[in-house]
């Protein structure tokens, strides 16, 4: 028996709210940044990315370094050793895809996600660490 992205995203709904906002675009809004550290903020956006997924706002749930620079304003020099940290632990997948450039040459680039398994956990623990920094 398994569980679809669906139920699980269903279930963690309301934590995830008090930590994400989704545009109908597409874009992931972080909640509250100034109290999270890189990696948990890292992790949050992925969920984000699943809820934008599951809602129809965005093709796809795996994301970039680019993408991760630009929208959580994190420098490359702290997002590579936080992803590196993160996919050690086994808290995200790292895929890659390969794309066309200028219709001659073929380019390969990584991606990550947040396996849907790890939502609830990944959630309950980030309160957790807030709640004992109040």
């Amino acid at each position: 028996m398994t569980v679809g992205h669906s139920g699980v995203l269903e279930r963690s709904l309301d934590s995830a709210k008090q930590f994400i906002r989704i545009t109908k675009d597409g874009k992931v809004e972080v909640l509250p940044e100034e109290q999270l550290i890189g990696t948990d903020r890292i992790l949050l956006y992925l969920i984000g990315k699943l809820y934008a997924k599951e809602a129809g706002f965005a093709d796809v749930d795996d994301v970039g370094n680019k993408e991760l620079m630009e929208e959580l304003q994190i420098p490359e020099g702290f997002l590579l050793p936080w992803l590196k940290e993160l996919r050690d632990e086994n808290k995200i997948k790292q895929s890659e895809r390969e794309r066309s450039v200028y219709y001659t040459k073929r380019e390969r680039y990584v991606l990550y996600s947040i396996p849907v398994n790890l939502v609830e956990a990944t959630l309950k623990s980030i309160k957790d660490k807030l709640e004992e920094g109040s």
